[in-house]
C-alpha cells in the first residue's frame, strides 16, 4: 500500500467503524500446525483490524491440525481472553480436513479462511466478503496474479505458481487466476453442498473446491491482493507440488468420467424474488456451428489425408468408404465432447451408432459423386476428385450438423428440468452416490444477507442465512450497539 503523501497521490484508505456486535455473521478460520511464535501476534492483528472495519458481528477460529508444540496453549489463551476468538483442535494434519471440519460445524453464513502469516493485506478482506452477503457471488478469492495486484516474493514461488495455474487452465480448464492463495471465502448453504464433494485434505482442497464449483456454474469472485511472501514458510514445496498434481489428474478423471454430481449444485436463472420463466431462448446454437464448423475443418483435412492415403493402394470408392469411415467415427467423439458438450461414457455407444448412421447418408453422397464424375470422365485427375469430394462433403456437413443437433446430440435440458420439477430432492432413478463423492440435493437461491441499521438507540433483526434444503432457519441475530466506553483500555481487544 502506498502511504506517502506527495502531490497527485490518493491518500489512504479509511474505512467507516463498525457499531454493531453478537452472533457472527462472518467466521474467519486460521489453520495452523505449530506456530506458537506467529498465533498470538496474528489474532490480535486480524481481531483490530476486523473490529475497526467490519460492519458485522464476526468470530475468529483458530484451527490446530495437531500441533506438536505450545499451540494450542497460545489457541486457549487467546480463545479465553478475547470474546470473538474460539480454538479448535484436530487430532490429524491437514489444512483442508482442518477448514471442512470448522466450515461444517459453523452457523455463521459467511465462512472465510487466511494463513496465520497474514501474507495479504486486510484491507482486501471486506471486499472479498462483501459479495457473498450481498448474494451477488458463491464464493471468493484473493488473487496475487490479477493485473492490479502488488506482490513480493522470491522468483521460484512465482514461476511455481503460475505454472501451476498453467496446468489448471489447461488440463482442467480452470478460469479464474490463482487457486492457492490462502484468502478465501464461500457461503455457508454453498459450503454444506460443495465441501462432501471435495476429497483432499491437504493443500489441494482450495484448488478442488474451486474447480468443483466453476464447473458447476457457481459464481466465484475474485479480488485483488496486495501480498508479501513469508520467508519463514514450513510449506513443502516439492511435495506439495506433486500431490497438487495427483490431485489435478483424480479430479480430472472424475470430471471425464461424468462421476461428480455437479449438476445438483447448479443455481435457478434469477435472483430471489425475480426468478421467471425464460421463454424462446436460443439453445447455443451460434457456439455449436462455430465448434462444428472447427471440427469439421479439421475433420476434413483429415479425411482428404486418409483419402490420399488409402487410394495409393484401392481403388476410388473402397478409400472413400475407409477413409469416411475413420474420420466420422472421430468427428462423432469431438462433437459429442466439444461442440454439444456431452460428456462421460454413458451414451456413448448410440452415439458412434447413430454418428455411422448419419456417415452412410454422407457416404451415399460423396460416392454418388465419384460415380458420377467417373461416368462424365473415363480417368480424372487426382486433384479434380479432391475438388468434387470437397464439395459433396460440404453439402453432407451441412445435413450432419442438422443430424446431429436434432437426432444424435438433441437438447433435452427441457424434459429434464421437467422430470427434477416432478422429482425435488430425488437422485436420478439408478443411480449411487459415490462414497467419495455423495450426491447432495439442490442449492437454494441466493439471499441478500441484509445490513444492520447504523442506530445506538434500536436492536435490528435479520435472517442469518438458508438451511440446506432451501427453507429459511427460524432464527434471527440479534445485534447490540457498541458504544466507546464499554472497552477499557485493560481490554486485550
Amino acid at each position: 500500500m502506498r502511504t506517502d503523501s506527495s502531490p497527485g497521490t490518493l491518500p489512504a484508505r479509511e474505512h467507516l467503524p463498525a457499531d454493531a456486535a453478537g452472533t457472527p455473521v462472518l467466521d474467519v478460520v486460521i489453520p495452523v500446525y505449530n506456530e506458537e511464535k506467529d498465533l498470538q501476534p496474528c489474532v490480535r492483528r486480524l481481531h483490530d483490524h476486523l473490529t475497526r472495519t467490519f460492519p458485522y458481528p464476526f468470530r475468529i477460529t483458530i484451527a490446530d491440525n495437531a500441533s506438536t508444540d505450545s499451540t494450542p496453549d497460545v489457541a486457549r489463551l487467546l480463545e479465553a481472553r478475547v470474546p470473538e476468538v474460539r480454538s479448535f483442535r484436530l487430532e490429524q494434519k491437514g489444512r483442508g480436513r482442518a477448514l471442512r471440519t470448522v466450515w461444517s460445524a459453523s452457523e455463521a453464513p459467511i465462512l472465510a479462511y487466511m494463513d496465520v502469516d497474514l501474507s495479504t493485506d486486510l484491507n482486501a478482506l471486506l471486499p472479498l466478503v462483501a459479495p457473498l452477503i450481498s448474494g451477488h457471488s458463491d464464493l471468493a478469492i484473493g488473487s496475487r496474479l490479477a493485473r492490479s495486484s502488488r506482490v513480493v516474493r522470491g522468483t521460484k514461488r512465482e514461476f511455481i505458481s503460475r505454472s501451476y495455474n498453467l496446468i489448471l487452465r489447461g488440463s482442467l480448464q480452470a478460469r479464474f487466476s490463482d487457486a492457492q492463495c490462502g484468502f478465501k471465502a464461500i457461503r455457508r448453504d454453498v459450503a454444506q453442498l460443495l465441501l462432501p464433494l471435495v476429497e483432499d485434505t491437504g493443500w489441494f482442497f482450495d484448488t478442488e473446491m474451486l474447480v468443483l464449483a466453476e464447473r458447476a456454474g457457481l459464481r466465484i469472485h475474485e479480488v485483488p491482493v496486495d501480498w508479501v511472501d513469508d520467508p519463514d514458510s514450513t510449506v513443502h514445496i516439492v511435495r506439495t507440488a506433486t500431490d497438487d498434481l495427483k490431485g489435478v489428474w483424480r479430479v480430472g478423471r472424475a470430471l471425464a468420467t461424468g462421476s461428480l454430481p455437479l449438476d445438483r449444485l447448479t443455481r435457478p436463472f434469477g435472483d430471489d424474488p425475480r426468478d421467471r420463466e425464460i421463454m424462446d431462448v436460443p439453445k447455443g446454437l451460434a457456439r455449436q456451428l462455430v465448434g462444428f464448423c472447427v471440427v469439421g475443418g479439421l475433420s476434413t483435412l483429415f479425411y482428404l489425408l486418409l483419402y490420399s492415403g488409402f487410394r495409393q493402394f484401392s481403388g476410388s470408392q473402397t478409400a472413400n468408404a475407409l477413409a469416411l469411415l475413420v474420420s466420422a467415427v472421430a468427428n462423432t467423439a469431438a462433437n459429442r465432447r466439444l461442440t454439444f458438450g456431452v460428456r462421460g461414457s454413458a451414451g456413448a455407444v448410440r452415439h458412434q451408432t447413430q454418428g455411422l448412421v448419419v456417415f452412410g447418408i454422407g457416404l451415399a453422397l460423396t460416392s454418388g459423386s465419384l460415380l458420377a464424375l467417373d461416368a462424365a470422365a473415363s480417368d480424372p485427375a487426382h486433384a479434380t476428385e479432391l475438388a468434387v469430394l470437397i464439395a459433396a462433403n460440404l453439402a453432407a456437413t451441412v445435413l450432419r450438423f442438422l443430424l446431429f443437433r436434432a437426432w444424435v446430440f438433441p437438447d433435452r435440458r427441457g424434459d429434464q428440468e421437467a422430470e427434477a420439477a416432478q422429482h425435488v430432492g430425488r437422485p436420478p432413478t439408478g443411480t449411487a452416490a459415490s462414497p467419495a463423492y455423495p450426491a447432495p440435493g439442490p442449492l437454494p437461491r441466493r439471499p441478500h444477507t441484509p445490513s444492520p441499521p447504523r442506530n445506538d438507540s434500536t436492536t435490528a433483526q435479520f435472517r442469518a442465512g438458508e438451511a440446506a434444503d432451501g427453507t429459511w432457519r427460524d432464527a434471527t441475530i440479534r445485534l447490540q450497539p457498541v458504544r466507546p466506553h464499554d472497552t477499557d483500555q485493560g481490554d486485550v481487544r
